[in-house]
């Protein structure tokens, strides 16, 4: 769980609060808490209260982007800080094209992890 810089802030298009993600996947917000300690998802801290909040696209509906797990360990593997996934997950590539977070949730998670898996070459 990091602070949150202005640039990371201006890619992520929306935040969601940890209870909110409780109540999408049906949990207690301990699970929440659990999965951010356990590197399942990455939370920030910012807003006026600096409360800790998760990129809105890491959730599809009722459970996690399908992916997004396994390729959060893979480039934690590579050595990335939370920012520079957040960075990476977020920057526009055109040659995927969009960002690979919008690939994941578009269910093309094969191309999103093979990428990450070569930026560690």
């Amino acid at each position: 769980m990091t602070e949150i810089d202005a640039k990371i802030d201006s890619l992520v298009p929306d935040w969601l609060h940890l209870p909110d993600i409780a109540e999408m996947l049906d949990v207690e917000v301990t699970r929440v808490r659990q999965m951010v300690k356990e590197g399942q998802l990455i939370a920030v801290r910012r807003g006026e209260n600096r409360a800790l909040q998760v990129p809105a696209p890491f959730i599809d509906g009722d459970k996690v982007v399908k992916g997004l797990v396994g390729l959060l360990t893979v480039l934690r593997d590579d050595g990335f800080s939370d920012e520079e996934i957040l960075e990476w997950l977020f920057t526009a590539d055109p040659t995927l094209p969009g960002t690979p977070a919008q690939a994941l949730s578009e269910n093309r998670g094969t191309e999103v992890k093979r990428r990450a898996q070569a930026l560690a070459l």
